[in-house]
């Protein structure tokens, strides 16, 4: 049998989620598996009355998540917007997946995405040879989710031409989807929602119309707080992918993950820790999920190509990847930034070598 890359959250998180359904006494809305207040905990993790110990799914402000579920309650739309990084797309899956068992009802924003992708399609063949008929409708994630009572999720959604995203409008006032081929309609089933996601640092943007913006509550997605938020959300992240065989292995990680993360909030905020040095930014984003990327791929040349254990000269060659976007203005920033605070500081001289011996 084969084995996938990544599983569906609720997939990966079934037994959770059966779990918590057990112990949920509370409330459920009409077409919700679990209450809100099960949804909650889902996310922000714990231990159940019965001693299960639940997974966080996102680190941060316990109130953000409260409000995101306490919108699709309403019945309200809900828009999850913030820099790349700042999980939107994580948060957005486990909102679904616990909420009503499914995260697949996905539409990806692109700049050549058509009406057809949030509405409805058609099957040629068929209505060429039959005319127009519910046989030949092609239905979108979201005439599914309608159809369904479930959520419906549309990914980076400030990419979608303005015109196209206008054909949420009445999906998202009405509750129903116009067929005029079939001179009929869809009508949402109790429990649909939309949970949407978009980047306000994309180039290209194409902004919401105001029209659009009413119909969601925003929530907006903020970067991790502090430097121990941050590496508590890689910690996490990367402790169901990376495979450390021993104790010094772990060590090693540690060690690196913490440099890593200083380095990007560093490179992001203009600023060192202490404050007492402004420093360039690169163009890049140097989110969290960008560190991951980069201990992953660390990891997997320390693992394939070195003793197993991680090294600065492992970390070296993917930072300067993440950090340096474009050849000549990221390059210098990062220079900079190696002679005046990597080099400056006792503790990190391997790391500086290493570095440096790659530009």
């Amino acid at each position: 049998m084969q084995t996938v890359l990544r599983q569906h959250a609720e997939q990966q998180f079934k037994e959770e989620l059966a779990t918590i359904a057990e112990q949920d006494t509370k409330p459920r809305p009409e077409g919700w598996l679990l209450s809100p207040w099960a949804v909650v905990q889902y996310i922000m993790g714990g231990t159940l009355p019965n001693g299960y110990v639940l997974t966080p799914k996102y680190i941060g402000a316990q109130r953000l998540v409260e409000t995101a579920v306490a919108t699709l309650v309403t019945e309200r739309a809900l828009l999850l917007i913030g820099v790349p990084g700042t999980a939107k797309s994580w948060l957005s899956e486990h909102l679904a997946a616990a909420i009503c068992g499914t995260s697949v009802l996905l539409a990806q924003g692109t700049a050549g995405m058509g009406e057809e992708h949030l509405r409805y399609g058609w099957n040629y063949a068929k209505l060429l040879t039959e005319g127009p008929s519910e046989a030949a409708l092609v239905p979108s994630p979201i005439m599914r989710a309608m159809r369904s009572g479930k959520i419906a999720r549309v990914e980076e959604l400030t990419r979608v031409p303005s015109e196209v995203q206008d054909a949420l409008i009445t999906i998202l006032s009405e509750k129903m989807l116009p067929l005029p081929e079939l001179e009929t309609e869809v009508q949402a089933v109790k429990g649909f929602n939309i949970i949407a996601t978009a980047n306000d640092r994309d180039r290209g943007i194409n902004e919401l119309s105001s029209a659009l913006r009413r119909r969601f509550n925003t929530v907006v997605m903020p970067l991790p707080a502090t430097l121990e938020e941050e590496t508590d959300i890689v910690r996490l992240r990367l402790s169901s992918s990376a495979y450390l065989p021993d104790k010094q292995a772990h060590l090693a990680l540690e060690k690196e993950m913490l440099r890593l993360v200083t380095i990007f909030r560093e490179l992001r905020e203009g600023k060192t820790s202490d404050g007492k040095l402004k420093i360039k930014s690169p163009s890049s984003t140097l989110s969290s999920a960008e560190a991951i990327a980069v201990l992953n791929q660390s990891l997997s040349m320390a693992l394939h190509f070195g003793e197993g254990i991680l090294q600065p000269e492992d970390l070296a060659a993917s930072l300067q990847g993440a950090v340096i976007k474009d050849p000549q203005s990221d390059r210098l920033a990062w220079r900079e930034y190696l002679e005046t605070v990597i080099k400056e500081r006792d503790s990190w001289k391997d790391l500086y070598k290493a570095c440096r011996e790659l530009l």
